[in-house]
């Protein structure tokens, strides 16, 4: 496991890219400098032809407890870019499936991880909270991801109240998709990433381009970008290998033997 970045773990097995935040004395909070680091390995597994999924999770009792507000972490400048966007943009629109595998504590930013992913998996120990009401500031750039993952309404409450709940709450709530025991967190993950590597390559990618694109147009647009989308995977090489493994009863060339 690499730690050449500072406060983030990674990791390449079996075709997925484990990225740990690894600040568990701070339980994994979000200094500029661990964000700028999550950014630099986020874009590292998004290059990487070897990668088929990306794993989020956290080192330590913690999945991430949102903004470090003592190593300059939630003080972006208005002005200027946020490196914490960016990571939110790669997670929710980068052309890799992300699974978070929620272990701990999700504060805040933390929450926004977990919201931005294409898949997610809590531990039931798993606390999630939008603390920001509670220190006078507002989950800005996070209800970009959260809106849509828990509609207005819980959102609202949630926002407001800065309740805590947990990982069970948290699939009832629509944030994760399953809860497990934390013993069993990494072998759900990995479950996960084999179901994942079943699919081809390409048509991985544009299913999750799929989901991203089609609610921001109109109804027409979207039949017609559709229409224009299946005809050209139809008749991409990756298909036409997917159709004829099925016709001969073995597992197409994406799939490791």
């Amino acid at each position: 496991m690499s730690a050449d970045t500072p406060g983030v773990l990674y990791e390449v097995n079996s075709g997925a890219a484990w990225i740990s935040l690894d600040r568990p004395e701070r339980r994994n909070a979000l200094s500029d400098d661990l964000v700028v680091g999550l950014r630099a390995r986020l874009e590292q597994a998004m290059a990487d032809d070897a990668v088929r999924a990306v794993v989020l999770t956290g080192n330590g009792p913690a999945f991430c407890a949102g903004a470090d507000l003592k190593k300059g972490g939630g003080s972006a400048v208005a002005a200027g870019p946020n490196p914490f966007v960016d990571v939110l943009e790669l997670i929710a629109d980068g052309p890799k499936p992300v699974i978070a595998a929620v272990n701990g504590v999700a504060f805040g930013g933390g929450v926004g991880l977990v919201a931005a992913a294409d898949i997610a998996i809590a531990a039931h120990e798993a606390v999630f909270s939008f603390s920001e009401v509670r220190i006078g500031v507002i989950p800005a750039m996070i209800s970009v991801v959260v809106l849509p993952a828990l509609g207005r309404r819980r959102t609202m409450q949630l926002f407001l109240t800065g309740e805590r709940f947990d990982g069970s709450r948290a699939v009832e709530y629509g944030l994760v998709h399953e809860a497990v025991p934390l013993a069993e967190l990494r072998a759900a993950a990995e479950r996960a990433v084999a179901a994942i590597a079943k699919g081809g390559p390409i048509a991985i990618r544009e299913a999750k381009r799929l989901v991203q694109t089609v609610p921001t147009m109109s109804r027409r647009e979207a039949f017609t970008w559709t229409q224009e989308k299946i005809a050209e995977l139809f008749a991409s090489d990756e298909a036409r290998e997917g159709m004829t493994a099925f016709a001969e009863k073995r597992p197409p060339n994406w799939i490791r033997q």
